[in-house]
């Protein structure tokens, strides 16, 4: 039931993202004398529709839609659950039409192409700051935060999800569930000495953990944990830190910032720092591809699976639709409203993310179109545009389906 709901909570979700951004061309296009044709909520086929007919809203019967009576923007909801849409008039570069989009000057255009990226970002603004007041879920050890007006929330402390065998946490005698509470080292010479170390550190977050394991790698440590209702300590041998690994354990938490006065500033500013964790993952993710893709054709076969890895791990850093609503949604409906917040925000924030890149198909991508054949000082011809347009958007759609189909063996495995 659960996946049901997310599902339905993400198709929700994913359809309000995207008319929003529709909704940033519609107001920009508008402000900048440009007609929109039509504004529609999810894509065709068009279920209802309305127009503006001697002065007044009213529904259009199916019979009218072919040529509607009135005249002005038409709103429509279409069956088609994945967006919305805002169609203008004359929308190639090249268009002479009056009240068009090739009639607007380059400035008034760039502020409608990018009218939809900026209220994708000022949408993931307001929701960052609302959960910089509600409680910022933690997610990066980096995360931006005002220190001095910050408040962490415990609301599942740092638990022990899984451990490797043989590990030092084995070794050590945790389990799965355990929950640890402290760490500190032994400042000692012999294996009976007591613990006269003041360098300890409470554990808050797995970031708390992974830092003070890092400090220590090949030392030996006493960790303190609570399991049932009683608390132990342990000692633990940590692994050197060119070892696969420290200590062996996987763990999770939950914690939440909060914020007063500076929760706008913390608004911005992990606006930002998402923006540029998506910048940077995209760089990755197309160096892997392109790194990968290349050593396929190296003779050496250590090489060549290097690239298969590459390869692999840019596809499973990637999720499209369906791995966002059949995946991604249900798992944050599951852990609460806060979480849910914080997942739309992310998503609102890749989409200008997406669409800021320069691919013809994306408003990014058509800018830089319109800008070089300016600079060129050519003519876009409505046919160029369109070429170079379908084109683009052909390999859009292959990478998508791609993309899908290893979102459906995700969800299958």
């Amino acid at each position: 039931m659960s996946l049901i709901i997310g599902i339905i909570v993400g198709l929700l979700m994913l359809m309000l993202l995207v008319t929003a951004h529709e909704f940033g061309h519609f107001i920009m296009a508008r402000r900048n004398g440009v007609d929109v044709v039509e504004f529609g909520i999810c894509f065709p086929p068009r279920a209802i529709a309305w127009r503006k007919v001697n002065g007044k809203w009213r529904k259009l019967s199916k019979r009218e839609w072919d040529n509607p009576p009135g005249q002005g923007l038409i709103l429509s909801l279409n069956w088609l659950p994945i967006g919305g849409f805002c169609q203008m008039s004359g929308e190639s570069d090249a268009s002479t039409k009056q009240g068009g989009f090739g009639r607007a000057t380059l400035w008034q255009k760039t502020k409608i192409l990018f009218g939809g990226v900026a209220v994708n970002w000022l949408l993931a603004f307001v929701l960052f700051t609302v959960l910089a007041l509600a409680g910022m879920p933690h997610f990066l050890s980096n995360q931006y935060e005002v220190k001095s007006d910050t408040v962490v929330d415990i609301i599942t402390p740092v638990t022990v999800k899984e451990i490797i065998k043989d590990s030092p946490a084995d070794k050590a005698g945790l389990e799965v569930d355990d929950i640890i509470e402290s760490v500190r080292i032994i400042n000692c010479n012999n294996s009976d000495c007591t613990d006269t170390s003041d360098d300890r550190a409470n554990i808050v977050t797995t970031d708390d953990l992974l830092s003070f394991d890092k400090k220590y790698a090949g030392k030996e440590i006493y960790i303190s944990y609570r399991r049932d209702s009683g608390v132990n300590v342990t000692k633990v041998k940590l692994n050197a830190a060119d070892a696969d690994y420290i200590l062996g354990a996987s763990m999770v938490n939950d914690v939440a910032y909060r914020s007063t006065w500076s929760a706008p500033i913390v608004g911005v500013g992990t606006t930002l720092q998402v923006t540029g964790e998506t910048f940077r993952s995209v760089g990755e993710l197309l160096y892997n591809l392109v790194s990968g893709a290349v050593e396929q054709f190296n003779p050496n076969a250590t090489v060549r699976e290097d690239g298969a890895a590459a390869i692999k791990k840019a596809g499973d850093a990637v999720s499209g639709p369906v791995g966002i609503v059949g995946v991604l949604f249900p798992a944050f409906v599951k852990s609460g409203l806060r979480n849910l917040i914080f997942l739309v925000a992310l998503i609102s924030t890749s989409l200008a993310c997406m669409n800021v890149l320069p691919i013809p198909a994306l408003d990014g991508g058509r800018w830089l179109l319109i800008v070089i054949y300016r600079l060129r000082r050519k003519k876009l011809t409505k046919e160029i545009e369109e070429k170079i347009v379908n084109r683009a958007f052909v390999v859009l759609l292959v990478l998508s389906f791609v993309i899908t189909i290893l979102d459906v063996m995700r969800l299958v495995r």
